[in-house]
């Protein structure tokens, strides 16, 4: 059985304006990954979000959940997919966190690099240019990626 990953780019404009404190500091959905992501190859699913693990990769953001602060837009789109009866391994990961990662880091054979799983040369390239950019306007923390597998 296959695994497909789904989800989307959000950020918060908001937090730059008025901080992240802010009443009026909420998170907006942006894009949707099925319009930027080909593919789901299994090492980089592994290496991002620890699925499918056999590679050994010390994943960046393993389930961490659905975030409770989610837009609405994500809630809406998260809730199409059935929600969490229907979903797993729901994380999310922030471009600040991204922009911080080792990406020579090796799986446990040492062979595979963060980079040639999911670097900028991959699938993946696409969603961390669209971050970086949302992360320039509005500031790295303040754009992350949420993510479920079904």
């Amino acid at each position: 059985m296959s695994t497909d990953v789904s989800g989307m780019i959000e950020c918060r404009p908001g937090a730059r304006l008025w901080g992240p404190d802010d009443e009026d500091t909420v998170w907006e959905a942006g894009i949707d990954l099925f319009l930027l992501n080909r593919g789901n190859a299994y090492d980089g699913l592994a290496c991002l979000f620890g699925i499918r693990n056999s590679f050994g990769f010390r994943p960046l953001a393993e389930d961490r959940g659905f975030p409770d602060d989610a837009s609405e837009g994500l809630r809406n789109e998260f809730a199409g997919y059935g929600g969490p009866e229907s979903v797993y391994g729901t994380t999310w990961l922030t471009w600040a966190e991204l922009s911080a990662t080792d990406w020579q880091e090796t799986d446990d054979s040492g062979t595979r690099t963060r980079a040639s799983a999911a670097g900028t040369a991959t699938d993946w390239g696409r969603v961390w240019s669209v971050m970086r950019i949302l992360g320039e306007v509005h500031g790295a923390e303040n754009v992350r990626l949420v993510v479920w597998f079904h």
